[in-house]
């Protein structure tokens, strides 16, 4: 895709993720519309969006709505949404979707590129996002870590993706293309394996479970056990070393980071873990793999979900 013009972005299912990127977009002058739930789509449009990163704190005034019809007039559309909403997010866009559009999942997980054309027919494009952020009240999201994108086709697709490093390098969030994106889907899954259950149980920052001898060996755990499954499952991944690598994202790249698990578990709100530990577990099963580490993770989160339901 070209364009003689910035291509119109929608950003459908704009929490914290949505926000900050479809904000940074904004900011550098890209017309953008936020889609999100109504308390978050009325406050943006009263004020604006409260974008508070490591460089700046700002009011950026960019469109907002809680209407999905409004993606009708968009060339990209970012997908933000959860794991869990992931069919339904496409199901409802579907019909209103341009048909030379591109969606790009900017998800957790590894397998919702697969989900989104089962649901809906879309072929969106895999991406694979880091930054640790959250929404800090109504249209207001805090930046404490990293801020870059992944994309990538995975086999048997031919998207052409060289026009969009460019949409995003001119936000000043930067973005590659990756010739092995499963493994790059599988390296972000492990980190969140790592760190998510974890930091939700714990309820504390990455610094802190990297640091503590006691977690420190957890993560390396899960992280052994989730590369194994890769590996079975067919993925080529790229990183040796990754459970220092691992270890070096809480206590040097993310420190301040708290998981998204343990944002939603605080919200009483539906947590990924399905997608995340739960996947791993799932996937080892049937291998015939064990993987005690993720499935407690898995198991004790969910406990939590119950209890806070």
């Amino acid at each position: 895709m070209t364009h003689g013009k910035p291509p119109r972005i929608a950003v459908l299912g704009a929490g914290a993720v949505g926000c900050y990127f479809g904000g940074m977009l904004a900011r550098a002058g890209a017309p953008v519309t936020l889609i999100a739930r109504e308390q978050h789509a009325a406050a943006i449009q009263r004020d604006g969006l409260r974008l508070h990163t490591l460089a700046f704190d700002e009011r950026v005034h960019v469109a907002a709505s809680s209407d999905v019809a409004r993606v009708s007039a968009a060339d990209i559309v970012l997908l933000t949404v959860k794991t869990l909403d992931t069919e339904a997010a496409a199901r409802a866009a579907a019909p209103h979707l341009r048909p030379d559009a591109v969606m790009v999942s900017l998800q957790n997980g590894v397998d919702n590129v697969e989900r989104i054309r089962s649901a809906s027919g879309i072929d969106a494009v895999a991406a694979v996002i880091y930054v640790a952020v959250a929404m800090s009240g109504p249209g207001a999201v805090r930046h404490s870590g990293r801020g870059d994108i992944v994309v990538g086709n995975l086999p048997g697709q031919r998207h052409d993706l060289e026009w969009i490093p460019g949409v995003f390098e001119g936000a000043g969030v930067e973005c590659r293309i990756s010739k092995n994106i499963q493994a790059e889907l599988w390296t972000k899954l492990i980190i969140n394996c790592a760190y998510n259950a974890v930091s939700a149980l714990t309820r504390s920052r990455y610094r802190g479970i990297a640091r503590d001898p006691w977690t420190r060996n957890v993560l390396a755990r899960a992280v052994e056990e989730a590369a194994a499954i890769a590996t079975a499952s067919g993925i080529e991944l790229d990183r040796p070393d990754l459970v220092d690598s691992v270890l070096a994202l809480g206590e040097a790249t993310m420190p301040e980071a708290t998981s998204s698990t343990a944002q939603d578990l605080a919200r009483g709100k539906k947590t990924e873990i399905d997608s995340l530990n739960g996947h791993v577990a799932r996937r080892g099963a049937e291998l015939g793999i064990p993987t005690p580490v993720n499935s407690t993770l898995h198991a004790l989160v969910k406990r939590l979900e119950e209890a806070h339901a």
